[in-house]
């Protein structure tokens, strides 16, 4: 069962790679708009767009983790992590009185309704899509401690 899983978890993780991303408009936190797919769009630049919501603790782990190595990696790989709360109508209150606390130095989107996560098939957070050139070209769903370096491997390579 577990080989089935793992076979199926990179099975959908393969499809994604080299798509190109949806032309969805998001808002930030600061209401400044943004396309995902126009706006993200440096030539060689890699965009880190990681899903991520105020009541899943994995993503917070997550985003802390990258944090810590942010600013060597944002260097040293041409690299930038937009991290796009998929908070709903709910939970969204909660969204800036979190970051106000942690102060990522990331680009928030917020996908309220859900829009961008429909559109890259997404089931549930974490999830991490890689975009170079305006194409999907790595995907990660979950967290556990120490996925981070698995994450800077990954982007070394691309």
């Amino acid at each position: 069962m577990k080989k089935l899983l793992v076979l199926f978890l990179f099975l959908s993780a393969s499809a994604f790679a080299q798509k190109e991303m949806p032309n969805v408009t998001l808002k930030s936190e600061k209401n400044k708009s943004y396309n995902v797919k126009t706006d993200f769009a440096e030539k060689d630049k890699l965009y880190v767009f990681t899903f991520w919501a105020t009541w899943c603790v994995p993503c917070i782990n997550e985003l802390d983790a990258i944090n810590e190595h942010y600013a060597q990696w944002s260097k040293e790989l041409n690299m930038e992590v937009i991290a796009v709360s998929i908070d709903d109508a709910r939970t969204q209150k909660r969204v800036k009185p979190l970051l106000n606390g942690k102060k990522w130095p990331y680009n928030v989107l917020l996908d309220t309704n859900q829009d961008l996560k429909r559109a890259l098939a997404i089931a549930n957070v974490p999830y991490t899509v890689v975009v170079k050139n305006k194409k999907v070209v790595y995907v990660h769903n979950g967290y556990s401690q120490g996925a981070e370096k698995e994450l800077y491997n990954k982007l070394k390579q691309l």
